[in-house]
């Protein structure tokens, strides 16, 4: 499965936290998949903190439709 926002990110690791329950999937696997997400999820935390300094408004994909949250 690609991943291409944030929804599906959730919606990945709600499915390796199933597989880890279930048994499916090995610890070590699931520990690298949840800690790339937190990679990917602090560059965004990054970008964000960033824009902010500098008063931009970041059009970022994989948060969605920033034209409904980010408007002063």
């Amino acid at each position: 499965m690609k991943m291409t926002n944030v929804v599906d990110m959730r919606n990945e690791l709600l499915s390796v936290f199933t597989e880890l329950r279930e048994g499916t999937i090995e610890l070590p696997i699931a520990q690298e998949l949840n800690n790339t997400a937190g990679k990917i999820l602090n560059t965004i935390k990054v970008e964000l903190a960033k824009a902010a300094l500098c008063g931009e408004k970041p059009v970022i994909g994989f948060l969605g439709d920033s034209k409904k949250c980010l408007t002063k």
